[in-house]
This record gives C-alpha cells, sequence and structure tokens, in this order.
C-alpha cells in the first residue's frame, strides 16, 4: 500500500499572502489554510487574489477539513471561495473562528461548516491526521503552530511565528513541547515561515512598543491621541488602551473592523477593557481633547477609511487639527508609501502632529528574524525543511540560513506556489507544478483565471477612450448616419470637441471611400477601418493612445 504523504502549495510560496496548502495521505485532504492576496496596482478593480484551487476542484470529495492557524486575512479570507468547491469543517482558536463566523455569515455558508474550537495544547483527529496545536506569538491573538502526525512521520507548521519573551498576554511560542516532539517522535517535515528570513538579528518585544507608545502619550498630554493600527492587533490596542486609560481618557473606536474586533476580543477575554472606559466615536466631541483616545483603522492610508477621510476634510466623526496627534502604529505595506505619504502631508496641513513607525519603535513585525529562526530550528531538529509564507527572495534566504545553521543542503527545498513536495520512505522529493498555482481574483460575485481585462482597465485608467459609432448600409452601400464620436478621459471635454468633430469628418471620408472601392464589404472589414482610422488620427494628433471602441450598426 502507497503511504507516500504530498503537500501541494495552492499559494503564499512566493508572495506575502493566500497562503494555501494541501496535505494529503491515503485518499484525504487537509487544507492547511486558506488565505487571499489583496491585488496590487497592476490589477485595478479586482477584491482579491485566490490560490489556485484547480487542485481541489477534482479532489473535493478527500478533503476532511481546513486548519485556520490564526486570523489573518492572508490566512483566512479565501474560506468563502473554498466552501463552494466542498463542505468541510474549519478547526482554530475561538478568536480565529469568530473572525471567520462573521466573514461565513455575510456570505450564508454557516451551513456549509462546522467550526470546531481549538485551544492550547489540544490534540484533534481530522480525518485520519492526528494534530496536536501548540500557541505561537504572533501580532494576532491565539495563533497556533500545528505538529501533523501522518503515516510519514510529523509534519510541524510553524505559523507565523516570533519569539517574544515578553509577550502581552503572557503567552509564548511553546518551544519547550517542541522539543518533546523532536524527541519523540521526531519532526520529519518543518514548513517554517520566511518573511523576516533576510533580516539579521531577532524582532523587538510587543512590550517594547508599548513603552515607546507611553512616551508618546506623554509627550502629547494636552492633546487629542489618535492611533491608527490593524484591527486584528489586539495586543497593540491592549496596549494603548491601557496607557490611555491610565492617562485618565476615555476610548473610542472608529471603523467597522476596528469596531467588531474589539468587541470579539472583549467578549473572549482576550481584550481587557471595561465599558465605562469606552464611548461610542459620536460622543468624542463632547469631551477635551485631552480626555479622549481613539483607535482608529487606516494605518495603510486606506482611500475610504475614516482617518483617510478625515485627512482630506471629509471625515463624519473627526475634524483634525492642532489639537490632535495621530499615532501610526504599523509598518507601511510595500505599495502603500505614497499613498501614507500624501495621508500624513494632509494630517499636517491641518495641523496635526503624526508620529509614524519610520521614526520610533511603535511597532515591531509579528514575524521572528534570523536568531528567532534559528532557534526554532534547533528546537525543531527537523529531518527535512521547506521555507513558506514569503517572497521567493525569503525562501531562499531562509534555504541560505538554514544551510549555515548545519542543515545539509539536499534536506532543504525551496518550492513555489503550485508545486508539490512528497514524503516517502526515501525521503522528500520535490515534483514542480503540479498545478499551475496561478492568480485566480475576484470582483464582486465572480472569479476568473485571465488577467487580460487587467491591461484593458490599464488603458482606459492611463489613456482613456474614445468610443466611434457609424451606422452603415452594406447592401446599398452607404451610411444612413452621420458618424458620432465621444471620449472619457482621453482629454479635457472642451479640448476633446474639436478632435472629436474632426474624426466624425475623417470617418465619413474613409468609410465611403471603403463601402466604394471594396468588392466584399463585412462588418468586421468596417470595424477595422473605423479602428484604424480613428486610432491613427489620435495618435499622431495628441500622441496619446487610448482604448478606440468602433461600434458599427448594420442597417
Amino acid at each position: 500500500m502507497n503511504n507516500s504523504v504530498s503537500v501541494t502549495f495552492l499559494g503564499g510560496l512566493g508572495d506575502i499572502g493566500r497562503n494555501c496548502a494541501a496535505i494529503e495521505s491515503q485518499d484525504q485532504i487537509l487544507i492547511l489554510d486558506c488565505g487571499q492576496l489583496f491585488p496590487d496596482e497592476m490589477m485595478p478593480g479586482a477584491h482579491s487574489v485566490l490560490p489556485d484551487f484547480s487542485y481541489l476542484n477534482t479532489r473535493a470529495e478527500k478533503i476532511v477539513g481546513c486548519i485556520a492557524t490564526h486570523a489573518h486575512e492572508d490566512h483566512i479570507g479565501a474560506l468563502t471561495y473554498a466552501l463552494q468547491i466542498a463542505n468541510f469543517p474549519i478547526y482554530g482558536s475561538p478568536f480565529t473562528l469568530g473572525m471567520i463566523r462573521h466573514r461565513l455569515n455575510e456570505a450564508n455558508l454557516m451551513g456549509k461548516t462546522e467550526l470546531i474550537p481549538i485551544e492550547d495544547g489540544d490534540i484533534v483527529n481530522i480525518g485520519d491526521f492526528q494534530c496536536e496545536f501548540l500557541p505561537v506569538t504572533h501580532s494576532i491573538p491565539r495563533g497556533l503552530i500545528s505538529a501533523i502526525h501522518t503515516p510519514q512521520g510529523m509534519i510541524l507548521h510553524s505559523s507565523d511565528f516570533k519569539l517574544d519573551l515578553n509577550p502581552i498576554d503572557g503567552r509564548h511560542t511553546d518551544l519547550e513541547r517542541i522539543i518533546e516532539l523532536s524527541k519523540d517522535p521526531g519532526v520529519r517535515l518543518l514548513l517554517c515561515d520566511s518573511t523576516n528570513a533576510e533580516i539579521p538579528g531577532s524582532s523587538i518585544s510587543e512590550s517594547t512598543v508599548g513603552r515607546e507608545l507611553k512616551k508618546v502619550f506623554e509627550d502629547n498630554k494636552d492633546k487629542r491621541v489618535i492611533t491608527a493600527c490593524f484591527s486584528s492587533h489586539i495586543h497593540r490596542v491592549q496596549q494603548i488602551a491601557d496607557i490611555a486609560v491610565n492617562q485618565g481618557r476615555k476610548i473610542a473606536t472608529l471603523g467597522f473592523s476596528m469596531r467588531r474586533n474589539v468587541g470579539l476580543a472583549r467578549e473572549l477575554g482576550i481584550l481587557s477593557l471595561s465599558e465605562s472606559n469606552l464611548i461610542d466615536i459620536s460622543e468624542v466631541g463632547t469631551y477635551p481633547p485631552d480626555e479622549i483616545c481613539i483607535v482608529s483603522t487606516g494605518s495603510q492610508a486606506e482611500p475610504r477609511s475614516s482617518l483617510s477621510l478625515a485627512a482630506k476634510g471629509d471625515g463624519r466623526w473627526l475634524e483634525i487639527g492642532s489639537n490632535d496627534v495621530v499615532i501610526l502604529s504599523s509598518r507601511s505595506i510595500p505599495g502603500n508609501e505614497k499613498r501614507i505619504g500624501k495621508m500624513i502631508n494632509s494630517l499636517g496641513r491641518r495641523g496635526a502632529v503624526v508620529i509614524s513607525a519610520d521614526f520610533q519603535d511603535i511597532h515591531t513585525s509579528g514575524h521572528g528574524q534570523q536568531d528567532e529562526l534559528t532557534a526554532l530550528h534547533d528546537a525543531v531538529n527537523p529531518e527535512w525543511l521547506v521555507p513558506v509564507h514569503g517572497e521567493y527572495r525569503h525562501l531562499t534566504a531562509h534555504k541560505d540560513l538554514a544551510i549555515r545553521n548545519g542543515m545539509p543542503p539536499n534536506r532543504v527545498l525551496v518550492a513555489v506556489d503550485g508545486d508539490q513536495v512528497t514524503l516517502d520512505d526515501k525521503g522528500l522529493v520535490l515534483r514542480e507544478k503540479v498545478c499551475e498555482g496561478a492568480y485566480i481574483f475576484s470582483q464582486g460575485s465572480i472569479t476568473e483565471r485571465s488577467h487580460n481585462i487587467f491591461s484593458e482597465r490599464l488603458i482606459l485608467g492611463e489613456e482613456g477612450c474614445v468610443i466611434a459609432s457609424i451606422t452603415v448600409d452594406l447592401q446599398n452601400r452607404e451610411i444612413l448616419e452621420t458618424p458620432t464620436v465621444v471620449s472619457k478621459g482621453w482629454l479635457n471635454a472642451e479640448t476633446a470637441r474639436g478632435f472629436e468633430e474632426e474624426i466624425e469628418e475623417l470617418l465619413i471620408q474613409e468609410i465611403e471611400h471603403l463601402l466604394d472601392r471594396e468588392k466584399k464589404i463585412s462588418k468586421d472589414l468596417v470595424m477595422q477601418r473605423v479602428r484604424r482610422s480613428t486610432g491613427g488620427f489620435v495618435n499622431e494628433q495628441t500622441k496619446r493612445r487610448p482604448m478606440i471602441i468602433p461600434i458599427v450598426t448594420l442597417a
């Protein structure tokens, strides 16, 4: 009987996002995380980028469950799409499942799954996979390391992790239990977070961030404090709340996800914040500035976030002024730097003092750096390593680090999306591109694989469009109505109108010439000539290349 075990990577190896793997053994599949990637500027109009579920489409009946290691979007954000392929239970900590429940309720998908809560140290059978779950420190509460027993030995998945010696909730990454597992039964394969594999040393503790935040509060006792961080970073919110309460400030949350996540964390006892210290955001104007602390989303200057709107003077609840200090307690996600810079400038013009993590230690990563990776490797002592969770440069940096620390080079395999590794009695083998690993993007309720639409949207966004309409009678070879040319986003309306009229006259000449000279006339030929004539004129006269849209109507 074939007792091999495979791991197929459907996303997360080559990008920070859409983390998803399928662990397969004897006709059973255990999904490990199911996240999304947020689209970049080259994918205008896309809502999210999903794992390549094509591998699961033909194996849906084999899925026995999904482990959600923690509640970040890059680990749970695609579950609503996966549940359209098959029904399966989802395992995670109560906080993680609380975040998932909101998403599934919105999509009306709770009937397709069972949410099974996991506590630290639990051992659970998911199909034939026996899984032990260990606590791990990260930038969101209640993350879990997964120790998965298979016919080919244990696969240990680090989840997103760091080694914080002084975590806010006192919940450490459980290296002691990992060391025990490394001795008995031993770890056959380690799948390990690679995000900060290029960075020497160790990440600073979340408690250090708290001390720096306290200094900022003390330096601005006479101002209203507006803090912005990720809504899932409950440990950061806890520290902000503690400092604010000690200063006698009332706390108001701003942003739907912040209000929702704070409520969930308080309900589960993860966030300690009494009702007496909370006020509604609509009440902040009734208090003196030095008695208010606002905890907001919008640290990445998302266009519709409340903080971005307030910076522009369009905020519903906030009017920014010289009595405000705005603390951006997060790092800029790559690609957001210009947008954040504009928001900071706008806040400054309104008189606010802005303090960002670029210049003070008011943020720390939730991912371990090289010294932390080394400590985890030493504890696990794996037979094989596959770096996961990172861009390709992070994966290769992780491989180099492991080799420098004494791991045999042939025992570290670098895989990318779509690849599969197979464990058997002889060892670990990498099979490249078992599935495409393609970017699947969602827009509204539709998912698509083809990316051609983005090039069209980019042209429309940068150059605009020119629409040329004409009605012809092919049988009698005549133009029935004067051509109509309109444009959007090409030139301003006044300038464009003159060119549009010239194109209309040009089209009369070109199409009359075509109808008079060509023996075989078709609608496609007329459209081709309309497009070519219009595009040639536009390029020659304006040196621009908008999208040309010909519309030919036959009488």
